[in-house]
């Protein structure tokens, strides 16, 4: 439980540091676009309303509401699951970088309306127009790392695995 922990404070610590420099310091929100690696890695200024992508972003006071309870329920949800298949220390660093991601953008919303999005990241020609944050990051990595190391889909026999020998049959009399 304390890897859990201390894996979700740093990725919502990281998030919010970062989002905190760039947006703020560096003023991306007023100059709106920062070529840091061309066009590798930029830094575009994003508001998303809704889910990655802008997904179910219609702007509404009651779709923020309902992103921050199904984030929250969410949150909870894994934690609980945690507790019993995140038994190695990388699954549990995995819901802890998925809680702690998720609870960002949560706060992100809370404070501002909507999630604060800086990364675009383009290559090869392709020009990619959505922005994402490092809670995102947070959030893809810890989702994947539990598809792949968490110990709850595989419920392995009890015991060695063999098979018990039965118990001979009494013969009836007569």
């Amino acid at each position: 439980m304390r890897m859990i922990f201390w894996a979700g404070f740093c990725a919502f610590t990281l998030d919010q540091i970062s989002k905190y420099i760039v947006i703020h310091m560096m003023e991306l929100a007023r100059i709106r676009s920062i070529d840091v690696l061309p066009p590798l890695i930029n830094f575009r200024y994003g508001e998303n309303r809704g889910i990655n992508f802008g997904l179910f972003g219609g702007g509404s006071e009651a779709s923020r509401w309902f992103l921050i309870t199904l984030a929250i329920v969410i949150c909870v949800a894994v934690l609980f699951w945690a507790r019993k298949n995140a038994t190695t220390a990388i699954a549990q660093v995995s819901a802890g970088l998925l809680i702690g991601g998720a609870l960002a953008n949560v706060v992100d919303r809370l404070i501002y309306g909507y999630v604060l999005d800086f990364l675009n990241m383009s290559c090869c020609g392709l020009n990619n127009p959505f922005v994402f944050n490092i809670a995102d990051i947070f959030i893809f990595v810890g989702a994947l790392g539990l598809i792949f190391f968490a110990d709850g889909n595989d419920k392995a026999p009890k015991g060695d695995g063999r098979k018990k020998p039965r118990k001979p049959r009494a013969k009836k009399a007569g």
